[in-house]
C-alpha cells in the first residue's frame, strides 16, 4: 500500500481525476478497450464531475459500479442514477456502461446475466473504491451474510445484505478487485484515516478493505 496524503480534499479530487484519466489513457494505448471500476456514495463525485469532460476516446471504455444496492435507477439511492448524472455526461456519454442491477425482486435472479456480461471486460484496468469508517470497501460489509464467498470465492458478483444496510447489495467480489491492473482507494477524514490504520493490522473477515490494500494507493485528505 502507497499511501498519498493531499492538502485538501478538492486538490486530491482534481489530481487523483487526472491521475485516473492518465491511466485509462495509457491503457488504450496497448488494448482495444479499456475497464473503469468506480464506487458510489458521496466521496467520488467531484471527481466523476472532472473526468467526465477529459478528452479521451471513451466510446473504447467500459465503466462499471464497484457495487450497487439493489434499487431501481429513479431512486435516490442508485449508484447507477449517480454516474448517469455525473460521470456518464459531456464527452464520457460515450463510454459503455456495464450495470450490476436488472429488474428483479432479488439479486440472486440475475447474478448469472450480470456475470456473463461482466466477464468480458475483466481484468478491470483501473478501478477506484471507497472505504467505510466500518472498513467495508465496494459492498463488502464486515457481519455480512456472504461475506466469506465474497472474499474467498471464485464468483465476479455476490448479493449481499448486511445489518445496517437498509437493502439487498451486489458487489464484486474481492478476487475481481484484487485482480485489477491499477487500483486506487480515496478517503476523506480523520475517521477514516484511523479506521485505514486499524484495517492494516486486521484480517480481510474483520476489515475487508484489507483485501486489497496490498498494491493500492490510497488518497487521503482530512476534510
Amino acid at each position: 500500500m502507497k499511501l498519498v496524503e493531499y492538502p485538501d480534499a478538492e486538490m486530491m479530487m482534481i489530481d487523483l481525476a487526472n491521475t485516473l484519466a492518465g491511466e485509462l489513457e495509457n491503457a488504450l494505448l496497448t488494448n482495444e478497450r479499456a475497464s473503469f471500476a468506480v464506487p458510489g456514495g458521496t466521496t467520488p463525485g467531484p471527481i466523476f464531475d472532472s473526468l467526465c469532460a477529459v478528452d479521451l476516446d471513451w466510446s473504447r471504455v467500459d465503466v462499471m459500479l464497484t457495487d450497487e444496492r439493489w434499487v431501481p435507477e429513479t431512486s435516490e439511492r442508485s449508484n447507477t442514477r449517480l454516474l448517469r448524472e455525473r460521470l456518464l455526461i459531456n464527452r464520457a456519454a460515450n463510454a459503455r456502461y456495464v450495470p450490476l442491477y436488472a429488474q428483479a425482486e432479488t439479486p440472486e435472479e440475475k447474478l448469472p446475466a450480470l456475470s456473463a456480461d461482466l466477464a468480458p471486460v475483466l481484468p478491470i484496468s483501473v478501478m477506484l473504491l471507497g472505504m467505510g469508517a466500518d472498513m467495508h470497501t465496494a459492498s463488502i460489509f464486515p457481519g455480512a451474510d456472504q461475506l466469506d464467498l465474497a472474499l474467498t470465492g471464485d464468483e465476479l458478483l455476490v448479493a449481499m445484505r448486511a445489518p445496517g444496510a437498509p437493502e439487498p447489495r451486489i458487489t464484486l467480489s474481492a478476487s475481481v478487485l484484487k485482480s485489477a491492473i491499477s487500483r486506487h482507494v480515496v478517503i476523506v477524514g480523520q475517521e477514516k484515516r484511523e479506521a485505514l490504520e486499524k484495517a492494516r493490522h486486521l484480517s480481510p473477515q474483520e476489515a475487508p478493505i484489507a483485501a486489497v490494500l496490498n498494491g493500492s494507493f490510497v488518497h487521503w485528505a482530512e476534510r
